[in-house]
């Protein structure tokens, strides 16, 4: 194992005020400084894939392929996609003007925050901690990476990258615990960008109010997933499967729970059953390419929903290996934790319906879900369902590639998150857009001064 040693507050502190002192250079709002900051990221990322799916590896399992899709690909198209727009992001906005302001020229120019905080959770370590990474730099911030210490050599490996490619002063890594992390949250960090579950966030959150840091918060929560009986049944079971237990369920927006039509429920459990053994093998522990679970804890977490329900399929384990089989379940009951905690996990409760208004108003009745998830070929269903919930994103008729376009932003609501990020979006996290009015000196409104006469009248007439 990995050992991970904790950073002391002086070291903390000492690391925050190296990056204050660069930021305030103006180094890093070069927009060629930008780029090539962002070409070494991919380059280092390029030249090390070996070594970070070997990490992965390690401390999850994951296969290469699975390693390369969500990980290491998934960042370089970011990158690139960053690239290709990033003058156009950066170019000042003009914006109109109002009758009372004629003469005048307005704009909205992106300034960076300064220096930034992202800590990363350990269910897609190397990704999730590089992708807020990316805007950071695109928007001309310095920032300082919170990897995991439950997912070590992932973490280890990021500091050794970050530190062959950057200098300290710019990005750097403090990898540590919960010591580490509570010293980093007493900083006076200019942004904070956290993902991680609810209960963390609501800690880094009340930990940026006492300093009025800005923050963006990527939690998670019980984000459901229907099918009704217009679906297509092969293509919906393959859709879904591969969005449960891609990484073994341990995905933030993976489907939660399923809902399955009266008339189609049977049939399609059948389908189900079909997939995964397809996906997966008979015995899924046994699978080599098959993810295990982060640690024990987690395992044991994980086996206690299996007595919240009737098993219809799978259920079994290996604690040495720390995998536990794709698992179809009926919850027991609907305030069990199975049906009231995030799973994380490759367990997926089934419930029924007859019409779709009773599921709306469950989803209604719980915290906004992160994503939503409908298979339908009926249009007033779509529309019925996208316009009656509330979720930070989704997909109809697949699952969690609406987080695969850097032109949709990615992000929850309520409890689920707060802002986005990914493409555009992420520049936009990690800026101010400050606004600026250039006003002319060719002539002036003397109505508007205190000492003018029918100066009253004039700007109601204006301003109707």
């Amino acid at each position: 194992m990995v050992q991970q040693s904790e950073h002391t507050s002086e070291s903390v502190t000492a690391a925050v005020q190296l990056q204050k002192n660069f930021f305030r250079t103006g180094q890093t709002k070069s927009i060629d400084y930008r780029k090539r900051m962002l070409q070494a990221l991919a380059d280092q990322v390029r030249k090390n894939e070996k070594e970070i799916c070997y990490a992965l590896k390690l401390d999850l399992n994951k296969s290469e392929t699975e390693a390369f899709v969500t990980e290491i690909g998934f960042l370089l198209e970011e990158i690139k996609f960053t690239l290709k727009h990033l003058d156009k992001w950066m170019k000042p906005e003009k914006v109109k003007t109002v009758k009372t302001h004629i003469g005048s020229k307005g704009i909205r120019v992106a300034e960076p925050y300064g220096v930034t905080l992202i800590i990363a959770p350990w269910n897609y370590p190397f990704q999730l901690q590089l992708a807020p990474l990316i805007g950071a730099i695109a928007a001309g911030n310095t920032a300082i990476l919170k990897p995991s210490e439950l997912t070590p050599h992932t973490s280890a490996l990021l500091s050794q990258l970050i530190q062959d490619t950057f200098d300290p002063a710019y990005v750097s890594v403090l990898e540590g615990g919960v010591q580490t992390t509570s010293i980093l949250l007493d900083q006076p960090f200019d942004y904070i960008f956290f993902t991680g579950s609810v209960p963390v966030g609501k800690i880094v959150m009340e930990a940026a109010a006492k300093r009025l840091i800005p923050i963006t918060l990527e939690l998670g929560g019980k984000s459901p997933c229907i099918v009704d009986k217009t679906a297509n049944m092969e293509l919906a079971a393959k859709r879904i499967v591969f969005g449960k237990l891609i990484n073994a369920g341990q995905t933030c927006i993976a489907p939660d729970y399923l809902f399955l039509h009266t008339k189609i429920k049977e049939t399609f459990i059948e389908e189900l059953k079909k997939v995964i053994v397809d996906f997966y093998g008979d015995n899924a522990v046994e699978n080599e390419e098959f993810t295990k679970i982060v640690n024990a804890r987690h395992f044991h977490r994980l086996k206690e929903y299996l007595s919240d329900g009737t098993v219809l399929f799978g259920g079994q384990s290996d604690e040495n290996k720390l995998k536990i089989n794709p698992t179809l379940i009926i919850p027991q009951d609907l305030s069990s934790p199975l049906m009231t905690e995030e799973i994380f996990g490759p367990i997926l409760p089934i419930l029924e319906y007859d019409h779709i208004q009773e599921v709306i108003d469950f989803i209604n009745s719980r915290p906004k879900p992160l994503a939503l998830y409908l298979f339908t070929n009926r249009d007033e269903v779509e529309k019925q369902v996208t316009e009656s919930t509330s979720f930070g994103g989704g997909c109809i008729n697949d699952t969690l590639m609406h987080i695969a376009t850097p032109y949709l932003p990615f992000g929850g609501v309520g409890e689920s998150g707060i802002g986005t990020y990914h493409g555009e979006a992420s520049f936009q996290t990690f800026s101010h857009f400050k606004s600026v009015l250039k006003q002319t000196n060719r002539f002036d409104f003397s109505f508007r001064y205190p000492n003018a006469e029918n100066g009253l009248k004039m700007m109601k007439k204006l301003m109707k």
